[in-house]
């Protein structure tokens, strides 16, 4: 990866595509699901979301694997597909990244009022 890719984000952009190629793949209610995890966790992500990247492909090869097996999506991820995505994202209840920047602007300016 150049240094042009990680500006602009190309990198990510192919290979959200190549995520996205191989999740047309998967069996409809797969397919449903990781459009969901997708969304749920990018809420977790820092600012550029590089950090989602290697479990974004983490999930979709056990979606892949699992579906290969014959598993149903009930099966493999349960009922709480939000709370899946808070325990990849590493802790249950995990802050987004505007939870981050709020945390980080009030200890700015309790730093400035000498707090």
């Amino acid at each position: 990866m150049n240094l042009w890719e990680k500006v602009t984000g190309s990198d990510m952009t192919k290979e959200l595509k190549t995520f996205e190629s191989r999740a047309q793949k998967l069996p409809v209610d797969y397919q449903a699901a990781w459009k969901e995890i997708n969304a749920n966790l990018w809420l977790h992500s820092d600012f550029t979301g590089r950090n989602l990247m290697p479990i974004l492909d983490g999930v979709l090869s056990l979606l892949e694997e699992t579906a290969a097996d014959g598993l149903s999506v009930k099966e493999v991820l349960g009922d709480d597909i939000k709370g899946f995505c808070s325990v990849l994202a590493g802790e249950e209840g995990a802050k987004s990244f505007r939870d981050k920047w709020r945390e980080q602007l009030n200890n700015n300016i309790a730093k400035k009022l000498g707090k």
